[in-house]
């Protein structure tokens, strides 16, 4: 029994840094954006676009940050909407819909910092995050991916 022990604190031990070794990386994922997730990207009667509105608030939704950032990029996109469309009824609709939808308590994939684990929440970049964030899009704009609204 007592030669038994030790093996098993052996096999524990391999197992807790194998296991820990296989975490998923806490880091920044690569940008993508799906434009006005879950809403169109343009007006198919009005002729009116508003996708680059989308794209813009999308990077902010990537990155992430505190819910001060959030409240200011849904500000953002409400603005860019109305001088875009002059609709004003439009840009309320999109901002509501992203104040309801984007939540970073929300298991989804257009949530605020969605670029990160689940568990990141609201919570600022770190100096080094931030300039990881800008290695990152400067990748995503140097690729064929980088004119998203553009390519539809």
């Amino acid at each position: 029994m007592r030669r038994w022990v030790p093996g098993l604190l052996l096999q524990l031990t391999v197992l807790v840094l194998l296991t820990s070794a296989c975490d998923p990386d806490p880091g920044l994922r690569p940008f993508s954006s799906d434009g006005c997730s879950l809403f169109p990207d343009q007006s198919l009667i009005a002729g009116d676009d508003w996708c680059s509105c989308c794209f813009e608030h999308d990077i902010a939704y990537w990155r992430g940050g505190t819910r001060e950032e959030r409240e200011a990029a849904d500000s953002s996109l409400k603005t860019c909407i109305r001088e875009k469309t002059g609709n004003e009824a439009l840009a309320s609709l999109m901002h509501e819909g992203v104040r309801l939808g984007g939540s970073p308590y929300f298991y989804n994939w257009y949530r605020w910092g969605y670029g990160w684990d689940y568990d990141r929440k609201y919570q600022a970049l770190t100096p080094e995050e931030d300039e990881l964030a800008d290695r990152l899009l400067g990748k995503y704009f140097a690729s064929a991916e980088g004119e998203f609204c553009a390519a539809r």
